[in-house]
């Protein structure tokens, strides 16, 4: 046998879940494509359960709840261990509004946040100008909410690769086309067969495309297409933001994420396609509504247009739960949340390799539910 647990899939989730497993003493390999078509590399790093909940989506926002909840621990174990910072920002997040409609739409979700026991704190144009002095003149109100988090994405992988590399994670390059009961089949390797006691799939979107995962499974699972950009500050310019900034500007919601370092994510687009273009008009409505928000973005510098494919599902909601056999397990579906969930979904996994269930806030995103 190859080793105790073999992980399919090199982003977040995958490697949240392989170093976790690693640090229980267990031997893991991860096989990991090494491609940048990871939907955590187009991430925006907001960790915000409610704004990334829809009203209804009850179980989702309880699960975003624990997530969040363990996510500062989890990240703390992950810095110490990885010796490498992942820019976790903790000054919340500000939902700004420029007309009575959108501020009667926040008024709603204060109100809704103060009823699940989640701070939120309503402000008139003067305070949210006072606390962001580069927001637009014509906002005209705005809700703090103190709880949200946001981390750099690409500093949170790459301190997960090097804490999985230095519990003993084994990472082999490769793309799986085909696995099943406790095995899998990567064609780098001369079609190589790799066992172990349990195989955990989190490939993404690319879940999809993997035979021997139930055919519920792969159809439930689809790309959603993201487009992001990412700005830098002039050394002359200070920073336009501190907290996470969101808006509705002219029908579209439009975040801005400042970063530690200087650089401000701008995003993002969501689309029902499969492609990584980068085109030009999601480019031009991010800017014209990133500065519509915060006019001074103007200033800053363009640095990199991207796009990647999250994996979104039939229902919105992850997909996480042993697949026909004890030994096979899927993770996979995180859709806008694998950031905010990594924590959480590697605790899960964690407690089914070792033979119990996780947390009962996962109990409604079983694979058996697509049956």
């Amino acid at each position: 046998m190859d080793a105790d647990v073999i992980v399919v899939g090199g982003g977040v989730i995958g490697t949240a879940i392989a170093w976790r497993a690693a640090r229980d003493g267990r031997s893991v390999t991860l096989i990991d494509p090494q491609t940048d078509d990871k939907a955590s590399l187009v991430a925006a790093g907001m960790l915000g359960p409610v704004s990334e909940s829809v009203f209804g989506e009850q179980d989702l926002l309880n699960l975003n709840l624990l997530a969040i909840g363990r996510f500062p621990s989890f990240n703390s174990e992950l810095e110490d261990a990885a010796g490498q910072q992942t820019g976790l920002r903790t000054e919340g997040t500000l939902a700004v509004a420029y007309d009575s409609d959108d501020l009667a739409a926040l008024d709603r979700l204060t109100a809704f946040r103060h009823s699940i026991g989640l701070k939120a704190e309503r402000l008139d144009a003067r305070e949210c100008r006072r606390r962001e002095p580069f927001l637009s003149p014509a906002t005209r109100g705005g809700v703090l909410a103190q709880g949200d988090l946001s981390v750099d994405n690409r500093r949170y992988l790459s301190a997960l690769k090097q804490a999985a590399a230095n519990a003993g994670v084994r990472t082999v390059a490769g793309s799986v086309p085909q696995a099943g009961d406790g095995w899998v089949r990567l064609p780098e390797a001369g079609q190589q067969r790799l066992s172990a006691r349990h195989v955990v799939i989190a490939a993404g979107h690319a879940t999809s495309a993997i035979d021997g995962v139930p055919d519920e499974i792969r159809k439930a699972i689809r790309p959603v297409k993201g487009q992001i950009l990412r700005l830098r500050h002039p050394r002359n310019i200070p920073p336009v933001l501190t907290h996470t900034v969101r808006a509705t500007v002219q029908g579209h919601d439009v975040y801005l994420v400042p970063r530690a370092d200087g650089e401000l994510v701008a995003g993002a687009t969501q689309e029902e396609r499969g492609d990584r273009d980068v085109t030009a008009g999601a480019v031009h409505d991010l800017l014209r509504d990133a500065t519509t928000a915060v006019p001074a973005i103007s200033e800053l510098i363009f640095a990199e247009a991207t796009a990647g494919l999250r994996p979104g599902t039939s229902d919105n909601g992850p997909i996480l739960g042993t697949a026909e056999t004890e030994r096979l397990i899927v993770a996979a579906g995180h859709y806008r949340n694998g950031i905010l969930l990594s924590a959480a979904t590697a605790d899960a996994v964690a407690a089914l390799l070792a033979g119990g269930q996780p947390d009962p806030a996962w109990a409604p995103f079983q694979p058996a539910r697509f049956r």
